[in-house]
């Protein structure tokens, strides 16, 4: 009578001869974590840049609101405080948000780039391992034929 073969070890034979490169899973993750750590770091620069701008147009509206409410001798000249105030606010407002903009086409362009970089790596690295992994399988083909 015939001898039922164990599963484990024909599990084993078979993991066996497709083996694993755990040498590209950890060159993967090490290149997710640069990459990972490259974007946080242009991520804070913009958080960084946004908050002194924010700070600035703040200072900026402070400092007009209280040339606005000093006391005026006439009262035609607390009509021109507020309309000086208004068009001035308006002109900061243009100006802060061309920075904002500028901030977030460095961010756009910056992530772009290092992305395009990573793509280019992760082709790189893809191209290594299905070498490496078609030579393995390749070679534990012609072992196995040969055991035959």
């Amino acid at each position: 009578m015939a001898k039922a073969q164990d599963i484990n070890t024909v599990m084993k034979d078979i993991m066996g001869a497709f083996p694993v490169d755990t040498k590209a899973m950890e060159d993967a993750f090490k290149n997710q974590a640069a990459l990972s750590e490259k974007l946080s770091g242009v991520a804070l620069t913009a958080a960084e840049q946004s908050a002194e701008i924010s700070n600035k147009w703040t200072k900026e509206t402070l400092a007009k609101l209280n040339d606005m409410t000093k006391a005026k001798t006439e009262p035609a000249d607390y009509a021109k405080a507020v309309t000086d105030f208004a068009s001035a606010s308006a002109e900061v407002a243009a100006e802060n948000m061309a920075a904002f903009a500028e901030v977030a086409k460095k961010v756009q362009m910056e992530t772009v780039e290092l992305l395009m970089a990573a793509g280019k790596d992760i082709q790189e690295d893809t191209a290594k391992v299905v070498k490496k992994a078609t030579d393995d399988v390749t070679a534990a083909a012609k072992k196995a034929s040969a055991v035959k």
